[in-house]
């Protein structure tokens, strides 16, 4: 297939070029520079614009980009930064598809299991409702920017990805070496929940969702089983065979990381109900196989 990404240059947009390469696939990457290779298309999703030539012909649009949400403190800035780079994005890739003559049969575009807020210790599928605080209203107005490909009869997906696991990079990316130096700790109260899953799967996941036609609107992206902080922590010591002595105050974690601390220290107990109904098979089910799959 013809296949185009963006956010092709990323931890989980990296990961799934080589494997639709290694498959055979022809990949078209959306670029925010004047390209330079024979397979590249510019686009500057903030100013809402894309190069359409270069989606012609492609079967599957696969959509990633978006500003890193653990990158940098959530000052009032960061956050509009993050929230203009998914939803201007979004709106931007979903008309320039809707204008095509012939549209892709399939946009698997990001979102987050951010969607639902503070679920505490209560277990939350694709049909529960969104919650509130800035990350739910965030992924919320990210997929319904998604609406005029919708409109157009494209077969439209949400990823809900929870927390990658990987050494390479995003949040976990930076817990490595902290545990590896036996720096590692829990959270707060560790109580909360984190719902993870492994590279691979992740990678495995999408390419599920743009060959089962079945799967539309939201689908979760997470391991079936989520931890609670404490028990990744543990893990993680395990795994790395380090000492896990160190605790993260919360009112620390207020100050270091802002806004975003409400989403360290908050619970996600995101269930994989439509991926597992559909079939799908975690290779990595659980967080230490996940922790393993990780290291170099």
């Amino acid at each position: 297939m013809r296949i185009a990404v963006t956010g092709s240059s990323g931890l989980i947009g990296t990961a799934l070029v080589r494997s639709l390469h290694e498959d055979g696939h022809q990949v078209v990457r959306l670029v925010r520079r004047p390209p330079h290779a024979q397979d590249e298309v510019e686009w500057d999703p903030k100013r809402e614009r894309v190069d359409t030539k270069g989606l012609m012909g492609c079967e599957s649009v696969v959509h990633l980009a978006g500003a890193g949400v653990g990158d940098r403190r959530w000052t009032d800035a960061y956050k509009k930064e993050i929230r203009d780079s998914r939803v201007l994005g979004t709106a931007a890739l979903a008309e320039a598809i809707a204008s095509l003559d012939t549209p892709p049969r399939v946009l698997v575009s990001g979102s987050a299991v951010g969607f639902y807020g503070d679920t505490g210790e209560r277990a939350v599928d694709e049909s529960a409702p969104p919650g509130h605080g800035f990350l739910p209203d965030l992924c919320q107005d990210w997929e319904e920017a998604a609406t005029a490909a919708q409109e157009a009869g494209v077969r439209t997906v949400f990823a809900r990805t929870g927390l990658v696991v990987s050494a390479e990079g995003g949040a976990w990316g930076k817990l490595f070496p902290l545990f590896k130096l036996g720096l590692g700790g829990r959270m707060g109260s560790g109580r909360q929940y984190w719902s993870f899953i492994s590279l691979r799967d992740h990678v495995a996941a999408l390419r599920h969702i743009l060959d089962t036609p079945e799967l539309t609107g939201p689908v979760n992206l997470t391991a079936p089983t989520p931890v609670t902080n404490r028990e990744i922590t543990a893990a993680m010591g395990r795994v790395l065979r380090r000492p896990t002595l160190f605790t993260v105050p919360a009112p620390a974690l207020r100050i270091a990381l802002g806004g975003m601390s409400g989403d360290v220290l908050g619970s996600v107990r995101a269930i994989p109900r439509r991926l597992l109904d559909s079939g799908f098979t975690f290779v990595h089910p659980h967080v230490d196989e996940a922790i393993k799959a990780a290291l170099p």
